[in-house]
Parts: C-alpha cells; structure tokens; sequence
C-alpha cells in the first residue's frame, strides 16, 4: 500500500504519517513547507510542492503514478477562522484550488481512495446538546464555507470519477503523539496559554457568562494521535467494499470548558494558572461538542486518550521530556 499525503509535513499530518510508516506502509509527503517540517516526514518520500499552483495538478499525477499510490490524504488548507474573515480571496483560492488539483490527479492517475481534512467549523454555531452528521451544516466564516465546499466536491469527484472518499470532521484537536511532532502554531487553546505563560503573561479566557456550568466555552478535545488513528480506520473503510458515509465527526463526544482545560494544564504544570477574564469573542458558540456515534459503529473508531492526556503530552514536549509519547 501506497498513501500520498498532501501536508504531512504538518502538525496533524505528521503524525498520521508516523502511523502509517510504523505499519508499514510506503509514505509519500507532499508540502510546500510554508508552516510544516521537512524533519516530521522522516520514513517517508518528500516532495516540495505547492498543490494550489495551476501546474500541480500535472505534478501531483506523476507522483501517484510513479510512487504506485492507492490512496490520497489530504490535509493542506488554510485554517485560520480570523485570517479567514480577513482575506477571504485567499481561503477561496487555495483551499478549493489546492483540493480540486488533487482530485483532478487523482482521476488522472486513477487512485481511488481519498481522506479530506474537513472540520466542524462547518455546522457554524448549532443550538444542540450534540452535534450529529445529519445536522445541516451553516457555517459562519469563510474557513468553514471552504470546508463544506471541499465535501461537496469530493460527492461531485465520486459521481464523476468513480472516487470513494471520506471527509473527517474535526473537532478541538490538541496534545502531541511524539515531541518532535508538537504543535507549533499557537492558534488554540492548548499551545494559546503555554505560549502566553512562555511570555509572562496571563491567558485571556474570552467570556464568563456563557450559559455553561461555568460560564466559559465548552468544547470537544480530541489527542491528536487518537484523530491520527481515525485516519487510518478511514483508509481502511475505503479499502473495503461497505461504504454507507462519506462523513464522519472525530471528537471524543465528551466536552471541557475554558476553565477545565485551564485546571488541567495547571495540574500538568504543577502550578496555578490564574487567567485574566476577557469579553466574548463574536460568533463563539457556548457548547460545541459532537457525537461520535456514526465513526464508532461504522469505523470502529473511538477516542482513548483524556483531556489530562492531551495537556500532559503538550506539556512534556514543550519541556522536550520522553513522556510526550503515543505509548
């Protein structure tokens, strides 16, 4: 088995890419390195590319031909909701570009299977306990707009091409499978307060007066390692011959406040974090978590690692400790 990653140089990626290369499959990363590593693709071919260039359709079809590739993940996207808001152009150019070069090469080369990197930044702000697949998705920025278009075009792409696809809805992922895959990117919650106790400062913790138990955001978190095995169930299920979704929420189905994930980085840490109490940040949802009934009966997927996992491997790779390990 062959499996061409498209940004496997990342944080996320790398990590499945680590997976796949223990179990002994033949890895090829494609990435442009803008914010991945070329040292996290080690075990695996890399190739330098930017897969939204007008010629990486061509590129990206003689890599799966001459690499053998069964299957396609696909991970490189813009992420940034803000950034999103800000430079919307950007997000519709090279999230839509970049996915429809790779579908086109993968019709050209005749790989079938492909994993999309979708997110649950596609059901916007849903006023519901849990969030299922059957919910309607309504996103309210860009980011997630781009998101849902990219699973409208791998249905388009299977109709078309006879592709078998799966898009992988990711709630809050956090932690670190090994520590020279931690997360570099100080976009969420986890790396936002250690990188802001690095500087001196206290976390801000935006909103207290949420209808929650304690009044600060709830979220799903999921350990990156666990997100990175639903990759390879997903693969797996598009290998077989019963196919009966495309889309599958990955999360834990459990949710953690502000305020919990704050108290287990202070347990982690062996220290008191005291933050500083913010305003709302517009467009934040109170609760957001997600049901992950459909991945475990279909994929048999499920999340294993806790919260306190998650912090403490995030945790042990910013002090470069072993402990930050998929074991």
């Amino acid at each position: 088995m062959t499996t061409l990653v498209i940004g496997g140089a990342g944080y996320i990626g790398s990590h499945v890419v680590r997976l796949l290369v223990e179990r002994g499959e033949h890895v090829v990363v494609v990435d442009d390195l803008s914010t991945g590593f070329a040292e996290r693709a080690r075990g695996a071919d890399l190739v330098e590319l930017d897969v939204t260039l007008p010629d990486a359709q061509d590129k990206l079809a003689f890599h799966l031909h001459a690499s053998g590739a069964d299957s396609v993940i696909h991970f490189a996207a813009h992420k940034q909701v803000g950034e999103s808001v800000a430079k919307p152009e950007l997000y519709w150019h090279d999230n839509i570009a970049g996915l429809a070069n790779v579908l086109a090469a993968c019709a050209s080369a005749g790989v079938r299977d492909v994993v999309f990197s979708s997110s649950a930044a596609v059901y916007g702000v849903p006023d519901v306990d849990l969030v299922t697949e059957e919910l309607i998705p309504a996103p309210i920025n860009p980011y997630g707009e781009t998101k849902l278009v990219g699973e409208w075009m791998l249905a388009d792409a299977e109709r078309a091409h006879d592709l078998r696809t799966v898009a992988l809805r990711y709630f809050n992922v956090a932690g670190t499978g090994w520590p020279d895959l931690a997360d570099t990117q100080v976009m969420n919650l986890v790396p936002i307060v250690l990188d802001a106790l690095d500087k001196g400062k206290k976390p801000i913790v935006f909103g207290e007066d949420y209808d929650t138990p304690d009044g600060t955001c709830i979220r799903d978190y999921v350990h990156v390692v666990d997100l990175a095995e639903a990759h390879i169930s997903a693969l797996d299920y598009l290998r077989g011959e019963e196919r009966p979704y495309r889309v599958f929420n990955v999360g834990t189905g459990t949710g953690s406040s502000v305020l919990d994930v704050i108290a287990a980085l202070s347990r982690a840490l062996g220290e008191e974090i005291v933050p500083e109490i913010g305003p709302r940040r517009p467009g934040d949802p109170a609760k957001l978590v997600c049901s992950t009934d459909r991945i475990r009966e279909t994929l048999g997927w499920s999340s294993s690692k806790s919260l306190d996992d998650i912090v403490e491997s995030a945790v042990a790779a910013r002090r470069g400790t072993p402990e930050a390990t998929s074991a």
